[in-house]
């Protein structure tokens, strides 16, 4: 309870909002790259607290919502391999590809199991020696050194059934991304916490150096968030851009030098298909040449037809790169919601869209 009082003390809020609205003198917006703070900012409301000076749009940190179509058809494909096992994520059993999801391979009869770490899934190899199995790495630089560690360990006990299909993707090539489209206008990043304590806070340098751009790492509780505003809002207001860590409890500026030494021993960088974005160079993590053997990729090479166009009218990589927001969608609540979703935005718990449904803002 202690830990809960500390981040969550209504009189501080109150300044930290009164010192806001003081120092707010023209209009603002900041991006929170990160899902997981999208859904504190709608949870705890956030956003119907700040002045109207100050604006907060969602980004793409969603890595089940910015897996692409053909990324997913080609999981599709491989959980039809003879005999083969394909683990993932709960969130990523109901994506939709191009011509289905998971879930539908599942009922027609693909072993398609829901795991809760990289060691579920080699454990699963372990207990099933004469079948394939094939783990769908989805996620950002958070999840990455797990699955690395796991890649090593199935090295040092000859697990020879274990393979990965990586998807796992770089946040700051997608902030450049955003950027440089010019699509949104943008006067701060609220960098996210998670990844952050693995890159390090150093790796928003690029921000302010290249961009003229201020970002400010957050935490994910009430206060941590409202503090993040306040440091933006004053970069803001004096055109001083820098890169502020808001999340000292857990973020460095050189990150977690251990996670990264065994994500970049079996990762190297390479191009990735982002939904929404399309492929951008040196913003993916594929397994080095060493490790090939252990690429699902290469070792089953399934034909995947083209992928087929987004669902007329789902307007998710929009909402992905902050273009617009899920009200806007013509979809949105009329047609897709969590029980019946046409786009990943509404499937995963870190979608935006997800997000204005249970919390119901609309705009």
């Amino acid at each position: 309870m202690k830990y809960i009082d500390e981040f969550r003390d209504p009189a501080l809020a109150r300044r930290l909002l009164e010192d806001i609205t003081r120092r707010s003198t023209r209009p603002v917006q900041f991006m929170e790259f990160c899902g997981g703070h999208t859904h504190a900012i709608f949870k705890f409301g956030l956003r119907q607290m700040l002045p109207p000076t100050v604006r907060l749009s969602s980004g793409p940190g969603c890595p089940v919502c910015v897996t692409s179509a053909t990324d997913l058809d080609r999981a599709i494909a491989l959980a039809g391999v003879p005999d083969a096992i394909l683990a993932t994520f709960g969130d990523m059993v109901r994506v939709p590809g191009s011509r289905g999801s998971l879930q539908e391979a599942r009922s027609r009869g693909a072993d398609v199991r829901v795991v809760y770490s990289t060691l579920d899934a080699l454990q699963i190899a372990r207990q099933n020696p004469d079948r394939p199995v094939i783990f769908l790495g989805v996620g950002f630089e958070t999840t990455a050194p797990t699955v690395a560690a796991a890649v090593l360990q199935a090295e040092e006990e000859d697990i020879s059934n274990f393979y990965v299909f990586s998807v796992h993707k770089l946040t700051p090539p997608a902030t450049r991304a955003i950027l440089d489209a010019g699509e949104v206008r943008l006067s701060g990043i609220i960098g996210p916490g998670h990844v952050t304590t693995i890159i390090g806070a150093d790796a928003w340098r690029f921000l302010p150096d290249d961009y003229g751009m201020p970002c400010v790492v957050a935490g994910f509780e009430p206060l941590d968030i409202l503090r993040t505003v306040a440091m933006l809002v004053e970069m803001a207001e004096e055109g001083r851009p820098a890169v502020r860590n808001a999340y000292g409890r857990s973020v460095r500026a050189e990150g977690n030098r251990t996670a990264l030494k065994i994500m970049y021993r079996v990762f190297e960088v390479g191009v990735a298909d982002w939904r929404g974005f399309g492929p951008i160079p040196d913003s993916g993590l594929v397994l080095r040449e060493e490790y090939t053997h252990r690429d699902a990729t290469r070792v089953f090479p399934v034909e995947i037809a083209p992928p087929a166009a987004e669902p007329k009218g789902c307007r998710c990589g929009e909402v992905l790169r902050g273009v617009v927001e899920p009200p806007e969608c013509p979809l949105f609540r009329r047609v897709c919601s969590p029980r019946t979703p046409v786009g990943p935005c509404m499937v995963s718990a870190e979608g935006a869209c997800a997000a204005y449904y249970q919390y119901g803002e609309e705009t």
